[in-house]
């Protein structure tokens, strides 16, 4: 166990889905005297439970964990609210005296968690007129605008990224600034120590496979259910949540049941693949094999080198 006299790092978890971070982060947060803040998007919804992979109560073993549960379907998710909550709660979790543990696949939050990131500003307004203009004009001369009016951001964007260009239009003419000015830079806003599991990517495939389809057994068809009262449906979000799409589809005739499984499938191993080329590209990851038996052991001397 590290000297709880010394000063710690936040410790994330991280990695694609289906490597066991929620489980290590647990572990983690026992031998560390630490509390758990969830980064992954999806896990922020109330009742969304089977269809996140969500730790069950029991599951916490007692570990407080954070921004869990802390939003209803209907509304959307925001980088910068979270950001200000995530961090509100690794301050609090230091005012106590324990480590703040954060888990989660969703790249974007933990660095609005950990790292210096300025987020821009938003206007429905803006960008409605601009996503008008981009399905009556299409990508081409909305990318042209962009190429003028800032180049480096340009550069990074892909040309046929209808969504990226219509927000750094956005956030040029609500700011009056480069897009590129906001960019982030890895740069951690206080000591952190970020954790990858890594596993082969068939060993993923088939954890995948397997865990959609205890998905459906487990229930989700009838959590969906449960949540259409709530306004799933009308849910930017949440209806858009892997898994939920297609237990959606499949109640509404649209997909077989094999084929909302082999759609989620397929889907989150699309995610896993966006997810490792985010986690890959930041060099501050250090990779523990997920399935070494002395995961724990490793994961806490990554932290004590840190201390050290």
């Amino acid at each position: 166990m590290v000297d709880n006299g010394a000063v710690h790092p936040i410790v994330a978890v991280v990695g694609p889905t289906a490597t066991g971070k929620s489980d290590l982060a647990v572990a983690l947060a026992e031998r560390l005297g630490g509390e758990v803040v969830n980064t992954d998007a999806s896990q922020l919804y109330r009742g969304m439970d089977i269809g996140t992979a969500k730790l069950t109560v029991a599951e916490r073993r007692g570990v407080p964990h954070h921004q869990l549960d802390v939003l209803e379907v209907t509304e959307e998710a925001s980088v910068a609210a979270y950001q200000q909550l995530s961090r509100a709660d690794i301050e609090a979790i230091r005012s106590r005296g324990n480590v703040p543990v954060l888990v989660g696949g969703s790249g974007l939050y933990v660095r609005a968690a950990t790292d210096v990131l300025e987020i821009p500003p938003t206007d429905a307004a803006v960008r409605g007129r601009l996503e008008a203009e981009l399905a009556a004009a299409g990508t081409t001369p909305m990318y042209d605008r962009l190429r003028l009016a800032d180049p480096e951001a340009a550069a990074n964007i892909l040309p046929s990224n209808g969504r990226r260009i219509v927000r750094a239009l956005e956030v040029i003419e609500l700011t009056g600034r480069p897009f590129s000015a906001t960019m982030p830079r890895r740069e951690f806003l206080e000591p952190t120590v970020l954790i990858g599991l890594d596993a082969d990517r068939d060993v993923v495939d088939e954890r995948i496979a397997h865990r959609t389809r205890a998905m459906w057994q487990l229930g989700l068809l009838d959590e969906v259910r449960g949540l259409e009262p709530l306004g799933l449906r009308d849910g930017r979000t949440a209806t858009r949540a892997i898994g939920y799409a297609q237990a959606l589809g499949q109640l509404e005739g649209e997909l077989t049941q094999d084929e909302a499984i082999e759609s989620t499938a397929q889907a989150t191993r699309r995610l896993v693949r966006r997810q490792l080329s985010w986690f890959r590209a930041d060099p501050r990851v250090i990779w523990l094999p997920h399935d070494a038996p002395d995961l724990l052991d490793r994961a806490l001397e990554v932290v004590q080198t840190a201390v050290r």
